[in-house]
């Protein structure tokens, strides 16, 4: 599987730039979310509405986002009951909206190839052979193992450059 290549851009810059190739950003994610100084952040709706933001780590893995999350926090009883959410993230020279769905994965080789990423990255997480993870820490607000992932699908997206070359582009997917 491959990143996911729009279908639709839509110039949203009011200074006469240019769109945005989306090549830009999505060259930058893998190895932005490698790193803990990016900040990343997911944004869900519980059931009645209200919005709920909070910081997370992601992998990047065959094209594609993937975060954990402990299954008694908010924001994994906000995807069980909504999937659709974003992630907001400040790539290098560029601010980035996802807007999408993250559905859980629990293929157990899914699993395997993406703890094996984390570890690459410094979390030694591994495969619980229950469709979870589990490692000796995660975040504090993660909760206990054993932590669920999650596969993020772009719908829509958002860049706004704030470095040479300016921009701002909205994709489709």
């Amino acid at each position: 599987m491959t990143a996911q290549e729009p279908t639709a851009v839509t110039n949203l810059d009011s200074y006469g730039h240019g769109p945005l190739p989306w090549r830009r950003p999505r060259d930058l994610m893998p190895e932005a979310f490698t790193k803990v100084e990016t900040p990343v952040f997911l944004g869900t709706a519980g059931p009645d509405g209200r919005p709920h933001a909070a910081g997370i780590g992601p992998a990047w893995h065959d094209g594609g986002i993937y975060f954990v999350s402990g299954p008694g926090t908010r924001k994994s009883r906000d995807l069980a009951a909504n999937p659709a959410c974003s992630i907001s993230v400040r790539l290098p020279g560029i601010d980035l909206v996802l807007e999408g769905e993250a559905h859980r994965v629990t293929d157990a080789a899914v699993l395997e190839r993406v703890a094996a990423v984390y570890a690459a990255g410094g979390w030694p997480a591994e495969p619980d052979g229950e469709g979870g993870f589990t490692a000796p820490f995660c975040a504090p607000s993660a909760g206990p193992p054993p932590w669920h992932l999650h596969r993020f699908t772009i719908r829509t997206a958002v860049g706004v450059a704030f470095v040479e070359p300016h921009g701002a582009t909205k994709w489709i997917f």
